[in-house]
């Protein structure tokens, strides 16, 4: 089976971070952010991957390389321009067998494809989307389908008197390749959500009510929500499974003279000093040290950030090479980019973000 993964976005709403690493190869628990999908495709049973995207795609190539190592093979193409989800479909149209999976990039997950799958074949659909529940679907559109599971409508951000159900696409579809031959010619900006998917309504667009675990990774909040849940195994993952078998906690040649607290991982080469605290729900990269009485809780570095002694990060993203300095606060969704150098005694808090290379003397900002 096939997917086409659209991962063309700049993932403008995760910067700093993404302003210097591509947002499919942003670490995520220790790997990819793209190496989750990948992973949960390949367990149902897809082994040939394209992947659509644009900005910084050599990054992306470098980090994933053509997918040997994961049991599949996979390709890029890039887009000379952003072309819309449509566009994306119409551009890679040449590559594409006569039935395919279609997903956003940006989603961590663990629904059921191969029951989606199974659906799209029993009803003869021309394109199956996956829906899922969500608690407030006042920021998404809802899609409301008949009783043959055939999809009667969307409702774009619906008000709370149009709630009737609580199911949104997922940035999950089946799609039949013939669908692309009504779309305008390779090149041009195109919706699939606006501008070809309400055209199939009453003609062959049906939509699966799918189960269980599903989140947008768009923003830092969600990252960090994404990390809580692969660290406490509420989606099912490969590193998931591994934390299981280790009580939750991944320490993987690391020099730990502080402590660790469950549930965590500390990547190879980094250092924890005496009477430093790590955890719960940390995350620490490769060649990171943490300097004596130092708190690290709630938060992911990346690698080879340096944090001082007695300093505190909590709730918070820092990014790759960057140095906290000693008796530093970092708390409540603060991100920090890469190579960013805070002298002593600076206080972020309130989301604050922090972009590549800045450097900050002692004592400059205490929000």
């Amino acid at each position: 089976m096939q997917a086409l993964i659209l991962a063309g976005g700049e993932g403008t709403r995760l910067r700093p971070l993404t302003s210097t690493i591509p947002k499919p190869v942003v670490p995520l628990a220790d790997r990819p952010l793209i190496s989750y999908m990948l992973e949960w495709l390949h367990g149902h049973g897809v082994d040939d991957v394209i992947l659509s995207c644009g900005f910084l795609a050599d990054g992306i190539r470098a980090v994933l390389g053509d997918g040997s190592a994961l049991g599949m093979r996979l390709r890029y193409l890039e887009e000379p321009r952003p072309l819309g989800t449509g566009g994306a479909l119409k551009f890679a149209e040449e590559l594409l067998d006569e039935r395919f999976f279609m997903l956003n990039g940006d989603v961590l997950t663990d629904m059921d494809l191969t029951a989606q799958l199974r659906q799209h074949e029993q009803t003869g659909a021309r394109v199956t989307l996956a829906l899922i529940q969500v608690e407030d679907p006042s920021a998404y559109g809802l899609v409301r389908r008949n009783p043959d599971c055939s999809v009667r409508e969307f409702v774009e951000k619906p008000g709370p008197e149009q709630i009737e159900n609580d199911l949104i696409s997922a940035g999950a579809y089946v799609v039949e390749r013939e669908v692309l031959e009504g779309m305008g010619p390779a090149g041009t900006n195109i919706s699939i959500e606006r501008q070809v998917f309400p055209e199939l309504v009453n003609n062959g667009l049906f939509g699966y009510a799918a189960s269980g675990y599903w989140l947008d990774i768009g923003t830092p909040e969600r990252y960090l929500e994404a990390t809580y849940d692969i660290l406490e195994g509420n989606v099912t993952t490969d590193v998931g499974r591994r934390l299981s078998e280790t009580r939750l906690a991944l320490v993987d040649g690391a020099e730990v003279s502080g402590r660790v607290v469950a549930p965590a991982m500390i990547g190879p080469g980094s250092s924890i000093a005496r009477g430093a605290i790590v955890g719960g729900r940390a995350v620490l990269g490769r060649g990171v040290t943490v300097g004596e009485d130092a708190h690290v809780e709630s938060s992911v570095l990346f690698d080879n950030v340096m944090v001082g002694p007695r300093a505190s990060i909590r709730s918070s993203i820092v990014g790759p090479g960057a140095a906290i300095g000693d008796q530093c606060h970092v708390d409540g969704g603060v991100v920090i980019g890469e190579g960013v150098s805070l002298g002593p005694h600076n206080v972020l808090t309130a989301g604050a973000r922090i972009f590549p290379g800045v450097v900050l003397p002692e004592g400059a900002i205490r929000f």
